[in-house]
Formats: C-alpha cells, structure tokens, sequence
C-alpha cells in the first residue's frame, strides 16, 4: 500500500466538498415529483394471490387470477382427473362461487400425504384464494355456513409412533414363557 501524506488527505477531503455542493445544488434544480392522480375509493387491481392450505400430510399451494376459469391441479386441468370422487371434492368451492370462478385462472399445486389429504387441502386452498381475490364477505359466509374446513385447516394429523409399540397407543404383546 502506498503511504497516505498530508497533501492527498486534503485532495480527498476538497474533492467530498465539491461532490457535496454538486449534490445540494442538483436537489435543488431537481422539480418535485409529481403526485399520482388521485384515486378516490378505487382500490388497485390484484395481479395475483397465492394462498397455501394442510390436510393431513398434503400441503396445497394456490395461485389465483383473473383469467377465463381454467383450473388446474399439478398442471392438469379439473375436467381430466380420472377420479370422480376426488373432482367433486376440489371443485365443492367452485360449486358455491359460480359467479366468481368464470372470471377466474386457479392453479394449485399439491404434494406430501395421500391423494384424499392432497385433494381436502386444495380444496381448502381454493376456497380461500377465492375469497381472498374477490374480498367478498358474503361469500365468505356461505363457505362457512356450508362447511367451516372450506376456509379452515383440519387441525387432525396422524399421532405419531412410540416404542415399546407397534402404533402410536398399542404395546407388544407381553408373553409369560
């Protein structure tokens, strides 16, 4: 490293001067920037929402927006799932917001548990995405007076296993000879 004498400290410090007095003086040349234009009551429109829900072992990850109502579970479109048992539960929130879900773009995305769990959580996502883009109260309502799980996780999971035990409450059997 090069020694630092008296004569290059006062050139730094001259120079810190000048790039203040040029900073001062572009503040206030600069005009103030101008103010949006008022939106009185408009609320900004939302792009997207990702909402995330738990069933079980089965997490499900929403992305909701507005789109032509196309809704797809792990890239696959809800009128392609083979079983018809697991589609009526993932469409049960689409089912009660009919009005809403023509205008809407859902892709969920599942993974861990079972295909039950995975089907519960997706359709509790769905149901809050949906009612977390439109911010609508009343159908917040209906979902809850049809089923509160629509809106809230199932706090139900699977008790683990112990030792000295095959499950979670059973013991080995004990034998005497």
């Amino acid at each position: 490293m090069a020694e630092v004498t008296d004569k290059t400290i006062e050139v730094l410090e001259e120079e810190a001067k000048a790039a203040e007095k040029e900073a001062k003086l572009e503040k206030e040349v600069k005009p103030e920037k101008k103010k949006k234009a008022a939106t009185k009551g408009k609320k900004k429109k939302k792009t997207a929402i990702v909402v995330s829900a738990r069933r079980k072992e089965a997490i499900a990850r929403v992305r909701v927006k507005e789109g032509k109502g196309i809704v797809r579970i792990n890239s696959l479109r809800l009128d392609a799932l083979p079983n018809v048992y697991l589609k009526n539960i993932i469409s049960e929130p689409l089912r009660l917001a009919e009005e809403y879900v023509g205008k809407l773009s859902i892709s969920v995305n599942t993974n861990g548990g079972g295909v039950v769990g995975q089907a519960q959580a997706a359709r509790t996502a769905i149901a809050r995405g949906i009612v977390e883009f439109t911010g609508d109260e009343t159908l917040k309502k209906r979902f809850l007076d049809h089923d509160r799980f629509l809106l809230v996780d199932d706090v139900r999971f699977v008790e683990p296993k112990k030792f000295k035990g095959p499950k979670a409450r059973a013991r080995f059997q004990k034998s005497y000879r």
